[in-house]
């Protein structure tokens, strides 16, 4: 029997790959390893629906049990792999097990950035990205609890509007001078801040804290300008960072994930990397970027699974990417940073908006809120390269 292609971290982009090599054709065999004793499953709800009781672990599963049954993947679920051996073709996982590949892909994510700060150990101070971590947040829930959120971006600001829907009594402490700062203008940041702030969410920007305060548990964050801000309940939300060490431990390209080819293909013979954790480069945009969404993770999959049977695509796409946030729905489409110009087109009853970026001259993105058109013709125009008086 020939050995199998084996897929390392069991997310979005795992899934979409054991599907797209069976439906491609692939009949040989197929390992899928994960570090967490789940079924790969989807992680956009686990700030939302999941944080709020709305669904289960069970209903986020990507796909089910006999799936996985149906299309001969073996499972090693809850098995961490060590190492990677480029020249012997194989992995090594925590259990002491060596196991061969023909071919191997790496889709092992992201995990939260850290905010190593004095008191980051106390219990109540939580980092969210698994189904675990979110138990154990949402197990501290209660009305009139007093939650601080660090950080503006999309999980503080979900996280932020599911637990005031549930009660409690939330803070967002952000270091820039307005939320959103790295990835929307400042239109759009406004008119989130003022929905945040309309039900009830305080949201103080240009501070930092220097450390959490607390015996055995946290009981305030203390600002950098020594005022200290009761806290029952902490959340570090200041971003994610690409799982690259198994890759660069073997000696793989690594710079701001696993650098791979618009085919995506490592620096290492059958080795492709694909999701959250792969550098790309970008047609499009001219240079690489590292995208965090489902979209991309769906995709980069496919384009991978394509190389590894042997019939690479180019992969170029257009980024979108959203957030629900109370009844508000953000949707984005392209990346912004660099634009010159922005045009901002709002209803007058304040429900609908939207914002679009150009840089010399060309449009490069779109922010939409609660407006379905704006985005969808955003990503057709990006895509078709439409001058922007034709995609409007």
């Amino acid at each position: 029997m020939p050995e199998p292609i084996i897929i390392v971290g069991a997310g979005q982009s795992a899934a979409q790959a054991i599907a797209s090599l069976r439906g491609e054709g692939y009949d040989g065999p197929i390992q899928l390893f994960g570090d967490e004793p789940f079924l790969p499953y989807q992680r956009p709800p686990l700030s939302k629906a999941f944080l709020a009781g709305e669904t289960t672990p069970e209903r986020l599963e990507l796909r089910p049990a006999s799936f996985y049954d149906e299309k001969a993947v073996e499972l090693q679920l809850g098995c961490r792999i060590l190492r990677i051996d480029p020249a012997a073709r194989a992995i090594e996982c925590a259990r002491g097990r060596l196991w061969r590949y023909s071919k191997l892909l790496l889709t092992t994510g992201t995990r939260p950035r850290p905010l190593p700060l004095p008191g980051d150990a106390l219990e109540g101070v939580h980092h969210i990205r698994a189904i675990r971590d979110v138990e154990r947040f949402r197990a501290e829930f209660s009305p009139g609890a007093r939650l601080v959120i660090i950080g503006g971006g999309y999980i503080g600001l979900e996280v932020a509007a599911k637990a005031r829907k549930m009660g409690l009594d939330v803070t967002v402490l952000e270091t820039a001078d307005r939320i959103l700062k790295r990835v929307v203008t400042q239109e759009t940041a406004a008119f989130l801040d003022a929905l945040h702030k309309a039900h009830g969410v305080v949201i103080r920007t240009g501070v930092g804290v220097s450390r959490f305060v607390g015996e055995h548990r946290v009981e305030a964050a203390e600002l950098g300008d020594g005022t200290r801000l009761a806290a029952d309940v902490v959340l570090v939300a200041i971003g994610a960072v690409p799982n690259t060490e198994l890759a660069a431990s073997a000696g793989l390209a690594v710079v701001n994930g696993i650098v791979v080819d618009a085919e995506t293909r490592t620096s290492a013979p059958e080795i492709h990397a694909a999701g959250d954790v792969a550098c790309f480069p970008s047609g499009l945009y001219g240079r690489p970027i590292r995208l965090e969404s489902v979209q991309n993770a769906n995709d980069q999959a496919k384009a991978a699974v394509a190389a590894l049977l042997g019939r690479p695509v180019v992969y170029d796409p257009v980024p979108w990417f959203w957030s629900d946030q109370y009844d508000a729905k953000l949707q984005i489409a392209g990346l912004s940073d660099g634009f010159d110009r922005v045009e901002v087109d709002s209803a007058a009853d304040n429900t609908r908006f939207s914002a679009r970026y150009f840089r010399a001259g060309k449009l490069i993105a779109v922010d939409s809120i609660n407006d379905p058109k704006a985005h969808l013709g955003a990503r057709r125009a990006l895509a078709e390269r439409i001058p922007p008086q034709e995609a409007a």
